[in-house]
């Protein structure tokens, strides 16, 4: 009977014991703060490393990061109507077209990259290729290339947009339509999801942007500034190509023009958790984000640059230069 007694009192000493300690885990993510961020794909690695250096002087603070291409990102708070608190695109267009003004008041240009043919040492004509060949050498029968959607990602109608400028840049009639008429079966969602498809050799190139492409360890060429719409001085010749895209509701279509990239950000209106998203954005607006972003092979704009700048919260405001925002 003693035994009984003795096993039963340890069971109940045990039990006692994983309650207190499943309260006290239970309890502690009850304290947490989740900030919820939608992202474009390309932004995965540096929005993850910025995570990680915030979360060390914000122990409080859970930064939750859902991937997407910036167009589905952006469907998803105005046709599925989630939440999130803060919005990160790879093309202010995104923001400032279907977020403004009925879910977000401003937004902030906070970075910059360029499109590239990424590839590796397995590629077809890997040791040929370069910035004046690469045309000829996507079309050859025994090259596999691969793109992202251009109705979900910006990546993929900046590819469309690149190759336009090319033809022009060239001189040759009839590129376009060769080069987007080919490989038709290797566009995917969003230009992250090309990497699994060229580690595994199924495709030989991607349109990439340069930061994934030094991200991942993938070699690339960089193509003339005419076309890699890297340059805001090119801003009149990007312009005069454009592609159209799956606009703000289904069936609808609207008309996106060439540009120099830009990312670009936005506190949503109705952000669970307001306060705290401002703060996450001003540690990657401060030396240290903008250091994540470079170790990232991405270029930060410094300063960054507001539309509706006098929306924009005061916590920010000092990041900025006044007469380089947008109205």
């Amino acid at each position: 009977m003693n035994n009984r007694i003795r096993w039963a009192g340890l069971i109940i000493l045990n039990l006692t014991f994983i309650f207190l300690l499943l309260s006290g885990c239970i309890n502690q993510g009850r304290g947490k703060r989740n900030v919820i961020i939608f992202h474009a794909g390309s932004l995965s690695v540096p929005f993850k490393k910025l995570a990680e250096e915030y979360r060390k002087s914000h122990p409080d603070i859970n930064i939750l990061l859902e991937s997407a291409g910036s167009l589905v990102s952006a469907r998803k708070i105005t046709e599925l109507k989630k939440s999130c608190d803060i919005m990160a695109s790879a093309d202010y267009f995104v923001i400032d077209e279907l977020l403004i003004p009925e879910y977000a008041d401003w937004s902030i240009k906070f970075a910059t990259n360029e499109i590239v043919i990424a590839f590796t040492d397995r590629s077809e004509y890997s040791s040929a290729i370069n910035s004046e060949n690469w045309t000829d050498i996507l079309l050859r029968d025994n090259v596999i290339y691969g793109r992202s959607d251009p109705d979900s990602d910006p990546c993929g109608y900046r590819s469309v947009l690149a190759v336009k400028l090319a033809e022009i840049y060239y001189g040759e009639p009839g590129l376009t339509e060769k080069i987007l008429n080919k490989n038709k079966n290797f566009i995917r969602p969003k230009e992250v999801d090309l990497i699994a498809l060229a580690e595994s050799n199924a495709i030989d190139y991607m349109f990439q942007y340069k930061s994934v492409a030094i991200q991942h360890g993938f070699r690339f060429i960089e193509l003339p500034s005419a076309i890699n719409l890297s340059d805001p001085d090119r801003n009149d010749l990007y312009g005069s190509v454009s592609v159209d895209i799956a606009g703000r509701s289904p069936g609808e279509r609207m008309q996106v023009k060439g540009d120099y990239i830009n990312y670009s950000l936005t506190i949503l209106r109705d952000a669970p958790m307001k306060a705290e998203a401002i703060s996450f954005i001003g540690f990657m607006l401060s030396p240290a984000g903008e250091k994540i972003f470079r170790d990232c092979g991405q270029e930060p704009l410094v300063p960054p640059v507001t539309y509706r700048p006098g929306l924009i919260p005061e916590q920010l405001k000092k990041y900025f230069e006044t007469e380089k925002t947008a109205i």
